[in-house]
């Protein structure tokens, strides 16, 4: 059984998008949505640095169009199962039928605003764990004041704060933890610092008619199965400020029998996750078309007739 899944902010670098535009119609597929959302997607994945696509209101929607660009490379998937990590959820989304091409990434255009807008009122971050028992390290982060924003299993849990609650974070780790890696994010996502977004999102959600799923669809919120569209939107807009539980989502793809996991760009992260939280599970990360071969391998492989 196949999953595919969206990776979240962070997972974006400088020109990841140079060589999909490459792909007949892509340019002119991007090019489009950049119109649609008044902004130049096209500039900000091949042109633009670092500093430029790390800005929030910019990284997201990038993300879920380069989500939605590799996903129609890769072609048909009939996929037993779709899940996205954070904004990612935006992509797993439109893939899975909720929202269209052009609903998903004007959503998120919206979402990237608002939480840039709440991530401007006091200087936050988020930062990763690597090592550690999750019984330790969650008790010492909210001691520090900080939120476990993304439970994300294989040993690695992000915190998220203020820059003074990480920077004690740092001089003062749980037991156990090995690093403490600064994330190329904006802001304390999925905390109470987002809360002024999730009302910016409730509003632009009202505006939408979502389809209900046509595939399996694994909410970050608490790893479950949801069947319904107004459900899945409902969830997408408190995601915002509530942490993403990676963890219960990959303990569902391995109720399911997932035997395979493709990451679509930008990938790597989500497949470096479940290569230790899911042994036995075969994956490939689309990070440029020459990894659609590979992919298309896997997906022939694991998906039933």
């Amino acid at each position: 059984m196949l999953v595919l899944v969206a990776p979240g902010q962070g997972a974006q670098t400088p020109g990841f998008l140079t060589p999909w535009l490459e792909l007949p119609g892509a340019a002119d597929r991007l090019a489009a949505w950049s119109e649609e959302i008044g902004l130049d997607l096209v500039h900000y994945g091949t042109k633009a640095d670092a500093d430029e696509i790390r800005d929030t209101a910019v990284a997201q929607p990038l993300l879920v169009a380069a989500g939605l660009l590799s996903a129609a490379a890769l072609g048909e998937t009939a996929p037993g199962a779709i899940a996205g990590h954070s904004v990612g959820e935006f992509t797993a989304a439109a893939l899975a039928g909720v929202l269209d091409a052009t609903a998903a990434l004007k959503l998120v255009r919206a979402r990237g605003l608002a939480m840039a807008d709440a991530a401007a009122i006091a200087p936050t971050g988020m930062a990763a764990l690597l090592g550690g028992d999750p019984e330790v390290t969650v008790p010492h982060l909210e001691k520090l004041g900080l939120t476990p924003a993304n439970v994300n299993g294989a040993g690695q849990i992000v915190a998220a704060g203020t820059l003074e609650q990480l920077a004690a974070l740092e001089a003062d780790k749980p037991e156990g933890v090995r690093r403490v890696i600064a994330l190329k994010v904006a802001g304390a996502f999925h905390t109470h610092h987002m809360a002024p977004a999730v009302a910016t999102l409730e509003r632009a959600a009202k505006e939408l008619a979502p389809a209900d799923p046509n595939v399996t669809y694994v909410s970050n919120k608490d790893g479950r199965a949801v069947g319904t569209g107004a459900e899945v939107l409902s969830r997408l807009v408190g995601q915002v400020a509530n942490p993403v539980r990676w963890d219960l989502c990959m303990e569902t793809f391995r109720s399911l029998g997932a035997t395979a996991l493709v990451e679509v760009c930008p990938g790597g992260t989500l497949t470096g996750i479940a290569k230790r939280a899911m042994p036995g599970v075969a994956t490939v990360a689309l990070k440029t078309p020459d990894d659609l071969d590979a992919a298309r391998t896997l997906v022939a492989e694991h998906t039933a007739v």
